[in-house]
């Protein structure tokens, strides 16, 4: 991940995830739901077919973090970093260091996907406190990754990471509170939004470390530099509740016009009023037949 596809590969992933929980979010509000994503009903109950209950998350996570597992390993080819410890050195020191960090960030996220697999497919009632709660350990590992990660690094990449390490770590909270209260649209809108901070400021931190725009590098003994950092972020803070704001009035949109659409159909087709009295019913029968024969 010490390269700019490895990071660029995760911003883009993260930046996905999070726009489509913010589509998830907006419609959730718009329609009035009071879970964000509704249980499923009891295994006995559904379908036998099982590829239709299969999360997609679930299994995005678990092949993402495969591919990330497998090319922290093995990337670029010719390598084997599988080893952790040098056994040649007689002072037995650990190896690949940022590597091994990397790939347990990428194992939790991993371990997160197959707890939505399990929970949906093999459970007789999905867990859903479960699935949030290994989501939120993912999270959360990977905050306290990210405070090992900055040890022995310049000022600047430690600033960097620092400011990664915020949404990073409400996100993990956020769905830690979940777990207990899931239906709090206050608790949808804060965790998206921190994910998408997130996703922006880690597309930020490949500009800042490996293509600045400017053709100079970043320099970490320049104060201003390191202002200008905390600056952007504050800058992502509200760039991020601006795409928030445009997914929100897309959706609402959407929303409306397929409202109004229901709307004007259903209007084309009235139930057959069923108050009138029997007596009123025979006369209209009555009538219907005069005009028969008159014709």
């Amino acid at each position: 991940m010490g390269t700019l596809k490895g990071h660029l590969l995760p911003a883009v992933f993260f930046l996905f995830v999070s726009l489509y929980y913010s589509v998830l979010v907006s419609l959730a509000l718009l329609r009035g739901q009071r879970f964000l994503k509704p249980p499923l009903t009891p295994r006995e109950k559904r379908g036998h077919r099982w590829w239709q209950l299969l999360p997609l998350e679930g299994v995005v996570k678990v092949v993402a973090s495969l591919m990330c597992i497998i090319c922290e390993f093995f990337y670029p080819p010719g390598v084997n970093r599988l080893k952790i410890i040098d056994w040649e050195d007689p002072r037995r020191p650990f190896v690949f260091q940022n590597n091994w960090q990397h790939i347990t960030m990428y194992g939790f996220f991993l371990l997160s996907g197959v707890v939505d697999i399990v929970s949906r497919l093999c459970q007789a009632q999905q867990n859903m406190k479960l699935e949030r709660a290994a989501e939120a350990l993912a999270f959360c590992v990977l905050a306290l990754l990210m405070v090992a990660h900055i040890e022995n690094k310049n000022a600047l990449e430690v600033r960097v990471h620092v400011l990664f390490i915020v949404p990073t770590f409400l996100v993990g909270l956020v769905l830690a509170v979940e777990v207990w209260v899931p239906d709090q649209p206050q608790l949808w809108v804060l965790k998206t939004w921190m994910g998408l901070v997130l996703s922006n400021w880690l597309l930020q931190l490949c500009l800042v470390m490996y293509v600045p725009p400017s053709g100079q590098p970043w320099r970490a003994e320049n104060p201003g530099d390191l202002a200008f950092l905390t600056i952007f972020f504050c800058w992502h803070l509200a760039l991020a509740a601006a795409m928030l704001a445009a997914v929100y009035g897309i959706c609402s949109l959407w929303h409306h016009r397929c409202s109004s659409g229901k709307g004007a159909s259903g209007a084309k087709y009235q139930p057959c009023p069923t108050s009138y009295s029997s007596e009123e019913l025979e006369k209209l029968g009555a009538g219907a037949e005069l005009q028969g024969g008159g014709v």
